[in-house]
């Protein structure tokens, strides 16, 4: 029963804070669950802004954990993990990405390399020298990279249905930015939401329907044009920086949280449906990663899909304690 009335009451915040259906491309009309605060970057001559937030617990039991978010998300949808997680006395951090959130539209080089070394600055301003390190889907990539460059500031590294699992390279045509950008162009209410139900939710449910409000209202933005091309930039990463072919590098105790339903794939609209039938196979990706991971610990969830955290909240943040 809390889940459902945390779940309503999100959604409630969200759907008051955005009262149209047009969202200005950082966010500022959507209220994330805690106060956000920004950090003040510079990049490529560039000043930038970073937001995030900062929930400490009560009762603090003196360790901290970090929420990186998928490309399609923001820290918005992190409440129900955030919630958990500090009534257990975790220190909970939760950045939006350079490109992502509330942070800056940046027209820069992207890089996983350059998003961790963000991170670690913020980390260093807040005066926190190692974290449990949480990434979903794109967030799970650069919480593999950050732990492979920062091994020191890792305490665990936990991979919720994180992409890159394959090299989208070996099987996905290559198309360069600039005609991702067309693509990105296209973007609707509609169309990302058809995409979630196909790739990230066995069954489509009302309470999924804000995650579409939010990542389809900034289409109708007079700013829009900038933010499809940060995020063709973005697909671009992904698509040229694998970290797949690292994974036995790694140094941190890891463990991967795998929905066996997702089907998610980067580039699937370039592929035919029967490419498609042959990737994007978490059942099958999660026990292969597993095992590349020196000492991974793997946790699957039956009928799942690309979200566990939002689709199963409680089943999923009593396996993240229980591994925390």
């Amino acid at each position: 029963m809390r889940t459902i009335l945390t779940l309503l009451f999100t959604l409630f915040i969200f759907f008051a804070e955005a009262q149209n259906d047009t969202l200005s491309i950082t966010l500022e009309n959507v209220r994330y669950p805690h106060p956000v605060k920004f950090l003040n970057i510079s990049a490529e001559g560039q000043d930038l802004r970073m937001a995030y937030m900062d929930i400490r617990p009560e009762n603090a039991n003196g360790k901290s954990v970090v929420l990186f978010h998928g490309k399609n998300f923001g820290g918005y949808y992190w409440t129900e993990v955030i919630t958990v997680l500090t009534s257990k006395g975790y220190r909970v951090i939760v950045p939006d990405q350079i490109g992502f959130g509330k942070s800056s539209k940046a027209f820069i080089h992207y890089s996983f390399h350059s998003l961790a070394r963000f991170n670690r600055q913020l980390l260093d301003t807040l005066g926190v020298q190692k974290a449990a390190i949480l990434g979903h889907s794109m967030g799970g990539m650069l919480a593999t990279r950050f732990a492979l460059m920062f091994p020191e500031r890792t305490a665990q590294l936990l991979l919720e249905n994180p992409i890159g699992l394959e090299d989208y390279r070996s099987f996905v045509p290559y198309i360069n930015t600039e005609e991702q950008y067309k693509t990105e162009l296209k973007s609707t209410a509609e169309t990302v939401k058809k995409y979630y139900e196909t790739s990230y939710f066995p069954k489509w449910k009302r309470e999924y329907d804000y995650l579409v409000k939010i990542g389809g209202g900034v289409s109708k933005s007079s700013d829009f044009p900038r933010y499809a091309k940060v995020s063709a930039m973005t697909f671009t990463m992904i698509y040229e920086q694998p970290v797949v072919h690292e994974f036995a590098n790694l140094k941190v105790p890891t463990v991967l949280f795998i929905g066996k339903e997702d089907k998610t794939i980067v580039g699937k609209g370039l592929l035919s449906k029967e490419e498609q039938a042959k990737h994007g196979q978490y059942k099958l990706l999660g026990k292969e990663t597993a095992k590349k991971i020196p000492g991974a610990k793997l946790i699957e969830f039956e009928g799942v899909g690309h979200i566990p955290h939002v689709q199963i909240p409680e089943e999923f943040t009593k396996a993240l304690l229980s591994a925390l």
